[in-house]
């Protein structure tokens, strides 16, 4: 029983602490790399987003941010269960 303790404090003290920097990077994210609005850039979503390399930048670093956050909201999910 306090083998599964220490784990619980363990993932809880990893997890924590990832989910909310990694929901602070994706709010920096979303309002820092977001390339301004084009009307070129319509273009380049539907058509060749690796050709515009600001928006390829934003929708990286949005999705590793998001997933980030979703997994260490899972951990701390996992770690209630435990």
């Amino acid at each position: 029983m306090g083998e599964v303790m220490n784990i619980r404090v363990l993932l809880v003290l990893i997890s924590g602490p990832l989910f909310l920097i990694s929901i602070a990077a994706y709010v920096y994210v979303q309002l820092r790399y977001k390339p301004k609005y084009d009307a070129d850039l319509d273009d380049y979503y539907w058509e060749f987003e690796e050709q515009h390399p600001a928006l390829a930048k934003y929708n990286k670093l949005s999705n590793i941010t998001f997933a980030a956050a979703v997994i260490a909201a899972l951990v701390l999910f996992a770690a209630t269960f435990i």
